[in-house]
């Protein structure tokens, strides 16, 4: 196992690219080298004599891209994990205390005795360590004392799953450093689901854990959440001749929490109508034949916006078929698909508080002009403010960050690409 003058070597002399090429880009690699050097200087602070055995970490951010708002009712996803990551420096030390220092962050301290829940570190990184080592421990795995350097790009805020990036390299770190790579990508996403949502107190779903543990596209079902059904898409994004934009459109998040609680509630309202708590429990046919009767008991808009569960569904089946076939212009006309579905029948583009604020839509409108019968679009994550999703063909990438930049800001345009993995050890 290497020590860290010997790690410390292999970044300077840029060996590791064949470690590199199983998460990045070519072109991304002299950007990682400097990544990982910068992580591994700051764990100076745990080897001031430079001999510690010392492995590198990384797991990525996630892209939702089809399935707008369907988890919740037990529904179909189709995320994919992104070039956006979290890197990290980590060694086994013999204090049985797990030591994390986040760059911008204060250091995390939480000892591998003192796995109960803390009420007062709710909603801190310190209850996301506590939580994914204490549910090592519930799932007969074993845990123990590091200390661990980390550094993100994945943007916090911004639909891209931060948390679930940091949640998923602990769990890296543990299941390699005391479990011997045994513990299961699938098995570390349900570890890290338990640890937000029982001691960071965040009731999130599977979703983003999901994606960020296993890499590449991803399908999830929902129909069991406790079992959910997981397939992963054996497609080369890099040969698409696509980038993946994702376009913040500087609109806050601030008071829509009743807009986003309405889409789930309303949902299950229609569910409810037929005995059932949620849509996936109900047909389409269902729906349609009652559809007079859930507009009066519920309101119209409830009834839109089952549809649009009922349609995801079906348009997430399509895309896992598009791009599996190597289809990737079908992929892209469902794409749109979501995003009109979203726009017209979920109606989470812009809320109704703000009428004339719409960052969203004007964003929507202007990758239309751009990119129609070229790329793709719609509205990412959430909505109601934040970012929007495009697929851009790679020679009109320039034109379209322009249009985007004019429109919002200089710092609003992220380009990325799919990442084929997910939490991994490099050294």
């Amino acid at each position: 196992m290497p020590d860290f003058k010997t790690v410390q070597r292999m970044l300077e002399e840029k060996t590791l690219n064949d470690s590199f090429a199983r998460a990045y880009t070519p072109q991304q690699y002299d950007r990682q080298y400097e990544r990982f050097a910068a992580v591994l200087q700051d764990f100076s602070r745990f080897d001031k004599d430079h001999t510690r055995q010392v492995h590198l970490f990384s797991a990525p951010g996630r892209t939702e891209i089809g399935g707008n708002h369907t988890d919740h009712n037990f529904g179909k996803v189709l995320a994919a994990s992104i070039s956006l990551d979290v890197v990290a420096a980590a060694a086994k030390n013999d204090d049985n205390v797990v030591r994390i220092k986040s760059a911008g962050y204060p250091m995390d301290v939480v000892a591998c005795d003192d796995l109960e829940i803390h009420a007062e570190d709710a909603g801190r990184s310190a209850s996301l360590v506590r939580g994914m080592l204490a549910r090592f421990v519930e799932c007969g795995y074993k845990i123990g004392g590091f200390d661990a350097t980390t550094a993100s790009m994945v943007l916090s805020g911004s639909g891209l799953s931060s948390s679930a990036a940091f949640e998923i390299t602990v769990g890296t770190i543990i299941n390699e450093l005391y479990n011997d790579g045994k513990v299961s990508p699938v098995e570390i996403a349900k570890i890290a689901q338990y640890a937000e949502n029982v001691h960071f107190k965040k009731p999130c779903g599977l979703l983003d854990q999901m994606a960020c543990a296993v890499g590449g596209f991803v399908s999830i079902d929902f129909e069991n959440p406790q079992q959910p059904v997981i397939e992963q898409v054996a497609f080369d994004f890099s040969a698409c001749g696509h980038s993946l934009c994702i376009i913040d459109t500087l609109g806050s998040h601030s008071d829509l929490t009743d807009d986003y609680a309405a889409i789930r509630a309303e949902m299950e309202a229609v569910a409810g109508f037929f005995g059932k708590k949620v849509l996936r429990e109900v047909t389409k046919q269902q729906v349609l034949d009652n559809a007079a009767a859930i507009a009066k008991a519920v309101n119209e808009r409830a009834v839109l916006r089952a549809m649009h569960f009922f349609g995801e569904n079906d348009r997430v089946d399509r895309e896992f078929a598009a791009l599996s076939a190597g289809d990737f212009e079908t992929f892209k006309a469902t794409v749109i698909e979501s995003g009109d579905s979203s726009y017209k029948y979920n109606q989470n583009v812009f809320t109704s508080k703000y009428p004339t604020r719409q960052p969203l839509s004007l964003a929507l409108c202007i990758s239309e002009e751009l990119l129609k019968g070229k790329g793709a679009w719609r509205v990412h994550g959430g909505g109601f403010a934040g970012t929007i999703q495009a697929f851009v063909p790679n020679d009109l990438l320039d034109t379209y960050l322009a249009a985007m930049r004019a429109l919002f800001s200089d710092d609003a345009c992220y380009v990325l690409s799919i990442r084929p993995v997910g939490g991994i050890q490099f050294v």
